[in-house]
């Protein structure tokens, strides 16, 4: 793998349950692969319900802290998996919506996958970013003031920080690599 990711801190938060597996598992996989520190968060320090196609349940992961354990500052770059049900608790979650807006804030990149952008959207922070996620996101995307487009990686710059978005499982490849490259330009 051509990126070297060494000395670079990825942050992936979920939710409890109803995360999807692919969506959690191959970047945590790809990225640590590349060299970087990956930790997964959750509201609980407790096993994560992972599901297939937001229907079949699948692994149960443990994650390896808590959002009350985890700092803005102590990362590089925020990861946001899809999955219905575990964007929806992410929204409503107070810590993750301060986590979003903290690596904004802070100027440091957030990739979001299929309904992860939900959790942008909840945060304020789509007005004037180019982005995709799954199709059925678009009307929110646009309704709090971000351009929805439909592509399998979209990098947008706006307002001082990098969001990278993606569709669905189908993207992961091009995910992952577009978090590589970013990581590697910011180092």
């Amino acid at each position: 793998m051509p990126e070297d990711l060494n000395g670079t801190r990825v942050l992936i938060i979920t939710s409890n349950t109803g995360v999807e597996r692919d969506e959690l598992l191959v970047p945590q996989k790809e990225l640590k692969d590349r060299g970087a520190t990956v930790v997964h968060a959750a509201p609980k320090n407790e096993q994560v319900q992972t599901f297939e196609h937001d229907t079949e349940k699948d692994v149960t992961v443990q994650p390896d802290s808590s959002f009350d354990d985890v700092e803005v500052d102590d990362y590089d770059v925020l990861v946001v998996p899809g999955g219905t049900v575990n964007a929806d608790k992410l929204r409503a979650e107070d810590r993750a919506v301060e986590l979003a807006k903290g690596f904004a804030a802070a100027g440091k990149p957030i990739a979001a996958i299929c309904h992860g952008p939900w959790l942008l959207v909840e945060a304020e922070l789509t007005p004037d970013k180019t982005l995709t996620s799954y199709f059925s996101l678009r009307t929110d995307v646009v309704n709090a003031g971000g351009r929805w487009v439909d592509q399998p990686v979209v990098r947008s710059a706006e307002n001082g920080w990098a969001l990278i978005t993606s569709r669905n499982p189908d993207d992961l490849a091009d995910f992952c690599g577009a978090i590589a490259e970013e990581l590697v330009t910011k180092s």
